[in-house]
Order: C-alpha cells, then sequence, then structure tokens
C-alpha cells in the first residue's frame, strides 16, 4: 500500500526542512515546487504562470470569493468554464490526486490535505511555530531584518491562508481538525517532529508498511 503525507507549514515554522527529512527516514521523494512544474507538464501551461499563483490568490479572485459557486477538486480541468487561476488551481490538483493513486510520497502547501480529504492512505499534518521563533529562523535562512522577516511571514501566512478559504469554500488554514496532527516545532524540536511523525504513520499505516 502507498502512503501520502500531506504537510502545511507556518512560514518560517520548519515544515518543509520537517517535510524533507521525513521523506529522507522513510526514503520516499519530498514534492513542493515540482508539483508546479508536473502541472505546467501536464497542462502545457507556462510554469511562471503557476509559480505566480503558487499558494496565493490574486486580488481579483479574493474580491469575488463570497460570490463563487463551489469549486470541485475533482471536476476535469480541461472544461470550459474554468478561468484563469482556479484552472491552474485544478491541474495542480489532479497531479496531487495522482500521486496519491500512484506513489508513496509527502506533499508540502497546496491545499494537498483538502485535495486528499477522506483518504484513508493519507495523513495530514500542521506545523506551526511561535512569531520569535519563525522570525529568527527567517532573519537566519534569507538574511533579512528582524523588521523584513515580520513582513514576510505576515504577508506569506495570509496568502496561505486566503488560498485555502478560498478552495476549500471557507474552511480556515490553522483549522485543527483539517490535519491528523497539529506540532508546535519550538516545544517538540524539528528532529522529534520527524520522530513523531514517524511513529505515528508506523501506528496507522502498520510497521510492515512504514519501514
Amino acid at each position: 500500500m502507498n502512503y501520502v503525507i500531506t504537510i502545511a507549514r507556518g512560514f518560517g515554522s520548519g515544515g518543509k526542512e520537517i517535510a524533507a527529512r521525513l521523506a529522507d527516514k522513510l526514503g520516499i521523494p519530498c514534492y513542493e515546487r515540482q508539483i508546479l512544474t508536473f502541472a505546467s507538464e501536464k497542462s502545457g501551461i507556462s510554469e511562471e504562470e503557476f509559480v505566480k499563483v503558487d499558494e496565493k490568490k490574486r486580488k481579483h479572485i479574493l474580491s469575488t470569493f463570497m460570490k463563487t459557486q463551489s469549486l470541485n477538486v475533482e471536476a476535469e480541468p480541461v472544461e470550459k468554464d474554468f478561468k484563469g487561476d482556479d484552472k491552474l488551481f485544478h491541474f495542480q490538483a489532479e497531479v496531487i490526486q495522482h500521486l496519491a493513486d500512484t506513489e508513496s510520497c509527502i506533499i508540502v502547501g497546496k491545499c494537498a490535505d483538502y485535495i486528499l480529504k477522506n483518504r484513508k492512505n493519507v495523513v495530514s499534518i500542521y506545523v506551526e511555530a511561535p512569531r520569535a521563533v519563525c522570525v529568527k529562523s527567517i532573519v537566519e535562512k534569507l538574511h533579512v531584518s528582524e523588521k523584513r522577516a515580520h513582513e514576510l511571514i505576515a504577508k506569506t501566512d495570509q496568502f496561505r491562508a486566503n488560498y485555502y478559504e478560498y478552495y476549500t469554500q471557507g474552511n480556515y488554514w490553522t483549522n485543527p481538525v483539517n490535519y491528523d496532527m497539529t506540532l508546535n516545532s519550538d516545544r517538540v524540536g524539528r528532529d522529534q517532529c520527524v520522530d513523531i511523525i514517524y511513529q505515528y504513520l508506523r501506528i496507522k499505516f502498520g510497521e510492515e508498511s512504514v519501514r
């Protein structure tokens, strides 16, 4: 049986790093930016277009959020009524669904927990940390000032929240009910987060399935 781990993360919380370490421990691929590449190859649309809307919605789309009809992520993205950003999302959703059908992997962001909801072979994790810890992480990683780190965190997390709300028809990104587990990477430690998720996988899927 193949299994999939989705990881949503606050900016600076170390979620991407945890995902990469877990992938190494499990010996399976970890996908984030590659999802955009696969969607571009599948659709024939420039990868640059996917990058522009990566986990964010453009303002003209958000302004009409309350007027939109529910979006069905199972729908075919080639339907004529799919336009612009929504069409790009559906190509990404199709890639994510295909990965969940065919291989064990980790998928970071991209509303993957929602796209793959109710699948028995999926575990969804949310990783967060206190703002001060996230700021320190961003300062060290991107070599920016603390002020700029605060700005980047606020902006990126708001983009992700808006994106998630739009494509889940009003759900909110940090809702713990969306996930199997929510981890504070500061209190637990990033290496320990990897170990906790690993042990949970073995409990959920069995020791024979998760080596």
